[in-house]
């Protein structure tokens, strides 16, 4: 059975840490789908960082814009992140919110039609004040309406604060 569980939260909330504790209480051997282009040493030391704490369990891709390349039937994926997955679709399209929110919406359908577990990561870029900066702007729109896109697909939405889950979407239980 599909089931679509989409994790939320700021910078450093605990996003990704409840998503692999989950992914794990739900299959021995998790696949975890990095969607991250790395763009400097830092981001690289970050990007293992991960990994090494994960473990030999995880299935580690990565993926920076097509999804569905790889087949999840029956698996349990965590993606990580909707935000560096939607920043290669937004750099890819010069800036444009509504082609890349376009193909980003198409992606994810097309990804998630298989019977699988997905368990999507993402930022809540837009709880802070409105940026000076035009391209951000852009950028908070479009994360905000894929944000919600996915929401409203998804079975369970849970809102990380302070490392503190919060469900504020189950319809698990109505299927």
């Amino acid at each position: 059975m599909r089931k679509i569980i989409l994790i939320t939260g700021g910078q450093r909330s605990g996003k990704s840490t409840k998503a692999e504790e989950l992914a794990l209480s739900l299959s021995p051997n998790p696949v975890y789908l990095a969607t991250a282009h790395i763009w400097d040493e830092e981001f690289r030391e970050r990007v293992r960082k991960h990994q090494e704490r994960r473990g030999p369990q995880w299935t580690n891709i990565e993926e920076e814009t097509q999804l569905s390349l790889h087949d999840m039937t029956g698996r349990v994926i965590v993606i990580d992140c909707v935000t560096l997955w939607l920043t290669n679709f937004f750099f890819a399209n010069n800036s444009d919110v509504d082609k890349s929110l376009e193909l980003a919406k198409a992606e994810f359908d097309k990804f998630t039609e298989p019977d699988a577990t997905y368990i999507f990561v993402t930022n809540e870029i837009g709880l802070g004040g409105v940026s000076e900066n035009a391209i951000q702007r852009k950028f908070t729109d479009l994360e905000g309406w894929m944000n919600q896109y996915i929401a409203s697909k998804a079975d369970v939405v849970i809102l990380m604060v302070s490392g503190i889950p919060i469900k504020i979407k189950d319809n698990s239980d109505n299927r």
